[in-house]
């Protein structure tokens, strides 16, 4: 007969023996360690909150540009939200690939992160024949942070008043124009090859080491035509020292709002805008991504960057990781193929 006599309710665990830690397999064994281990996993864990020291927030290209004012929006807010200084550093060079691959190799903890963009994420891939670091496995996205439309514009002295009087004079003078952008794989010099694949016209690109350099040679009339965001060419567009002649989205945009859109001019479903997203190192931990993400959020959503988004006519982001990440796939595809009929190459 066994012995029924009442067990404590709580009795202390024994530790395995070899023998039993070797009958019950590797999963059991690990089960069994895992109560000890837990406490200081999540002792760690709690420690680290994101973010726990300055942020160091790379922006590839040049000061001056579009990008910057987006990382800068942003990063003020996050550094008021956090309580921790969030700074933009500007690495221009080699087509955003200087910067990219710094960050790649960066402590994945979060206090580095990036501004992904369409030339960086998109096209370098396919543009270049060789980069130190793959944008799909060491690189996290973290969020889409805005949409800013592509403006076409030309310096007075060319003898075109519109669209389509620039077309036809350029045609009319192959080789003899040429077209700045902030530097290869640059949002302006994608959405000008676009223009010229479509178009049949003929131009020389300069790329420069930034969109503030590329500005001062347009305004001076030593090049003849560029694209970029609106933000950047907008007061010199007010001030009369640059004409608009088209916009790269599918439909006009408040602040001009008489300059016709390229698919107006004929070539329909031309579309072509410069967006900027946050990215982490690959191996950043995804409840750090995560966090990144909703600070981020909440900073798109207060009204400083709201309203500066709005005058510079750019669309706010915010999506999560996943929604990022989709979006860049869905671009990377579309500029592929552009990057293969346009033959875009680096200079």
């Amino acid at each position: 007969m066994q012995d029924h006599t009442a067990q404590p309710h709580n009795p202390a665990p024994r530790a395995w023996s070899r023998r039993q830690l070797l009958a019950a397999g590797p999963a059991a064994a690990l089960a069994n360690a895992l109560p000890s281990l837990m406490p200081s996993v999540h002792a760690e864990s709690s420690a680290q909150t994101w973010p726990h020291k300055t942020v160091r927030f790379v922006v590839p290209f040049a000061p001056g540009g579009t990008s910057e004012i987006v990382a800068r929006s942003v990063a003020a807010e996050l550094t008021r939200l956090t309580g921790q200084s969030v700074y933009v550093e500007n690495k221009p060079g080699g087509a955003g690939v200087i910067a990219m691959e710094e960050v790649a190799k960066a402590p994945p903890d979060g206090h580095t992160i990036i501004l992904g963009h369409v030339g960086t994420l998109a096209v370098n891939p396919y543009m270049l024949a060789k980069q130190p670091y793959d944008v799909n496995r060491d690189f996290v996205p973290v969020t889409l942070l805005a949409k800013v439309p592509n403006v076409f514009v030309i310096h007075p002295d060319v003898p075109a008043k519109n669209f389509k009087e620039f077309v036809a004079y350029a045609k009319a003078h192959p080789g003899q124009l040429s077209y700045g952008s902030a530097g290869n794989a640059s949002a302006g010099h994608l959405a000008m090859e676009y223009l010229k694949l479509v178009t049949g016209m003929y131009m020389t690109h300069i790329p420069y080491r930034g969109t503030g350099p590329q500005l001062t040679d347009l305004l001076a009339g030593r090049t003849q035509a560029s694209s970029a965001g609106y933000p950047a060419f907008a007061a010199h567009i007010k001030s009369g020292k640059l004409r608009p002649i088209a916009v790269g989205t599918t439909q006009r945009i408040a602040q001009l709002p008489d300059v016709p859109t390229v698919a107006e001019m004929g070539f329909k479903d031309f579309e072509t805008s410069q967006w900027y997203g946050i990215l982490a190192p690959g191996a950043t931990p995804p409840d750090v991504v995560k966090k990144i993400q909703e600070e981020s959020l909440k900073a798109l959503k207060s009204s400083a960057v709201t309203e500066r988004f709005a005058a510079d006519n750019a669309v706010g982001g915010g999506g999560t990781p996943q929604q990022f990440a989709a979006f860049i796939a869905k671009e990377q595809k579309i500029w592929s193929d552009i990057v293969k009929r346009a033959q875009i190459k680096a200079d």
